[in-house]
């Protein structure tokens, strides 16, 4: 044998990806958290401001408890790059060897973490119970190593992915920001946008993928300057979309994005291909090397690094505090944009699946398995429990996807209010505002901190449903922003729209020296 070949143990790969989708569960990346610091401690809208206080929080939280930053602990994608070197000793292919990482990561007894792949897309959609398969990508390279990219992407940021090919005179930079500026808030910013360009159609959203996995470094870039096109467009994006005064969950604010990345490759001479990809504020990924000397060995981040952020920080501005078992139409009425409430008391909760099957059962003139006149519903699908937990992870799924059963749920239950992540489209706001019935948010990034509010928890109706079953929650102080009021006002259009007139305002004046 080649001295230069180097013996990689199948089962290495397998515990080292088993590892490492553990790690990124409930480790943020520390050149996130730094970023994120800095943009806290800069921001002037309060709600954007006490949402990403509640981002930060629940990261240390997380970190400690070593459970999930998240409840949707994502699809596994896997980026692999083998040297030509490296003979792997398993009977096993490679997928297989990754797969297996990923179903003992997800059935993990200490760490459970929430099995979200369906097996079949277009009909039955199964849930495979392990989130196996992974997406994984492999490259030969030079060399006797083995190193690994392995993210974990959230649902609500890789549905706002997109993909456009342009005309090779028109402009990257337009085409983004004008994008950026119709996906709402489902992808949880604060965090990454990520630009491929070039290559195929295939290549260029392959590009963008594996580039927002790569170190943030966007203040470095700013003080040296750009030394390529890439980097001139990375700082033209970052300035633009933070611009547009997104902010934080979509609320209005300073920081929309911590950062942009730009991979480019070359491409037909008629054409332009543009992936956009955004990363949402878990922002799950690492990286390590395999060279035959066994499974890597991860060392936890240096906590310090984590800003110490409190309860009395995040509501030092003032609340209304709310008691669900006595809620009013009259009480509901009176809530407003950007308010921050606690709740406490009994709700229940329910997605996709159970909003499905409630306005199947409408429809076909049955009861439905649990009374919703004037309660409130939580749209999550949280984390399996362990040890003495009343609930895993319970963050909010993203509410726009509910918008088609939102009039008949009203209409015909007597619900009194919602709360889920991100903004409401017109037709789910024309309901809010025809049968009285507010819209709150709570915090996407913050689940473990939620969960805590959490206190007593029991499933309700269609258990078969597993994490998509209804619950009822007994909550104590349960953070959420008001977002869509009875009247149909919304505050992710009127706080981006605020905060773009404000910067642009800002902008003018130091450019005429005021």
């Amino acid at each position: 044998m080649d001295k230069k070949t180097r013996t990689i143990a199948g089962k290495d790969i397998t515990k080292s990806v088993a590892d490492a989708l553990q790690y990124i569960s409930y480790y943020h990346p520390p050149d996130y958290i730094r970023y994120l610091s800095q943009a806290y401690a800069r921001e002037q809208s309060p709600s954007a401001k006490n949402a990403i206080g509640q981002i930060l929080l629940n990261s240390r939280m997380a970190a400690f408890g070593r459970r999930p930053i998240c409840q949707d602990t994502g699809l596994v994608v896997v980026f692999a790059k083998v040297g030509m070197g490296v003979r792997i000793k398993s009977t096993a292919s490679f997928a297989d060897l990754v797969n297996e990482g990923v179903r003992r990561a997800y059935l993990d007894p200490d760490n459970p973490l929430r099995p979200s792949i369906v097996s079949d897309p277009l009909a039955a959609r199964l849930n495979t119970r392990d989130n196996t398969p992974a997406v994984i990508h492999v490259d030969l390279v030079q060399g006797n190593q083995i190193e690994i990219t392995i993210a974990a992407k959230g649902g609500g940021s890789e549905n706002k992915a997109r993909f456009t090919t342009l005309n090779p005179s028109a402009s990257v930079a337009d085409w983004v920001v004008d994008t950026v500026s119709t996906l709402g808030s489902g992808w949880c910013p604060p965090g990454l946008i990520s630009v491929g360009i070039g290559g195929s159609a295939e290549k260029a959203m392959l590009l963008a993928k594996e580039a927002m996995n790569e170190p943030i470094d966007m203040s470095e870039l700013i003080a040296r300057g750009p030394s390529c096109a890439e980097d001139a467009l990375r700082i033209e994006l970052y300035e633009r979309i933070n611009a547009l005064g997104i902010g934080a969950q979509g609320l209005g604010g300073l920081t929309t994005v911590v950062d942009v990345k730009v991979a480019a490759y070359p491409t037909h001479a008629a054409s332009k291909p543009v992936a956009l990809i955004p990363q949402c504020a878990a922002n799950r990924h690492l990286k390590f090397t395999l060279d035959g000397t066994g499974p890597v060995q991860l060392q936890p981040p240096d906590l310090s690094e984590w800003p110490q952020i409190g309860h009395e920080d995040l509501h030092a501005t003032g609340v209304r505090r709310v008691n669900l078992n006595a809620v009013t139409k009259e009480e509901t009425a009176s809530w407003r944009c950007g308010e921050t409430l606690l709740l406490s008391g009994k709700m229940l909760t329910g997605r996709d699946a159970a909003h499905q099957r409630m306005v199947d059962l409408i429809d076909a003139g049955k009861p439905l398995p649990i009374d919703l006149r004037g309660r409130v519903i939580y749209y999550v699908g949280p984390v399996r429990a362990v040890r003495d937990e009343v609930v895993g992870p319970a963050g909010p799924t993203t509410s726009s996807r509910m918008d088609g059963f939102t009039d008949k749920i009203l209409a015909e239950t007597g619900l009194f209010a919602m709360v889920g992540k991100a903004e409401r489209g017109p037709a789910a706001i024309e309901s809010i505002v025809r049968h009285k019935a507010p819209y709150l948010i709570a915090v996407g990034g913050a689940a473990y901190l939620i969960s805590k509010s959490i206190k007593a928890a029991r499933i309700v109706a269609f258990e078969d449903l597993g994490m998509e079953a209804i619950y009822e929650f007994e909550v104590q102080d349960m953070p959420v922003i008001m977002a869509v009021d009875v009247e149909g006002n919304s505050i992710h259009n009127s706080g981006p729209l605020e905060w773009r007139k404000r910067m642009a305002a800002e902008s003018i004046a130091r450019s005429i020296g005021v």
